[in-house]
């Protein structure tokens, strides 16, 4: 019953590292990186679109971002997604691809996206913690219903708390390796 319980909250909380990793893919390094722009929704025959869906994005040199729509007509409308983002790139597009130049970050925007990446950090600890305290109210209803005994219940808390200090580490050493990568010149 427990392992149960400890593989569900496992998984939850892998799925919080996931949704962590791919909200802090979007934030603009001094690096291009496709996954600045993959989840940006494109209007593509009257229905939003993740660009990725519509297009195949790649990385010419360190600081273009090409994009090659696979249907040539939504270009302008990719085009336009692009410009009304706030990713604050101007698309160049010449008929066939359009290229993103990215121009290197300034001090201050390096701090403001160090900030950015710090709060979500926080929200996904705060997501991990959640997962913990609904793991704990399970094991008190165990014990409650006699399910499981006082030790058990002990042995169970702490188990669960390892979990949640093996996933904060997890967290810590995703926004270290993203910050490294914002304050890199």
């Amino acid at each position: 019953m427990l392992k149960d319980l400890y593989k569900d909250v496992e998984a939850r909380m892998q799925g919080a590292i996931q949704a962590l990793e791919d909200d802090i893919a979007g934030i603009r390094t001094g690096r291009a990186n496709p996954g600045l722009v993959e989840r940006l929704q494109v209007e593509y025959y009257g229905s939003a679109t993740p660009l990725m869906q519509i297009a195949s994005i790649s990385v010419p040199d360190a600081h273009t971002l090409m994009i090659r729509p696979f249907d040539a007509s939504s270009l302008k409308e990719i085009e336009k997604a692009l410009l009304a983002s706030n990713l604050g790139l101007t698309p160049n597009n010449d008929g066939k691809v359009i290229r993103l130049n990215l121009p290197p970050l300034t001090e201050e925007r390096r701090r403001e996206l160090a900030k950015v990446v710090h709060n979500r950090l926080e929200e996904a600890r705060i997501a991990i913690r959640n997962i913990r305290r609904d793991g704990m109210k399970d094991i008190k209803e165990f014990k409650n219903e006699k399910l499981i005994s006082e030790d058990d219940e002990k042995q169970g808390e702490e188990e669960l708390q390892k979990i949640t200090d093996r996933f904060i580490a997890q967290i810590e050493k995703i926004g270290d390796r993203k910050q490294k990568e914002i304050m890199e010149i």
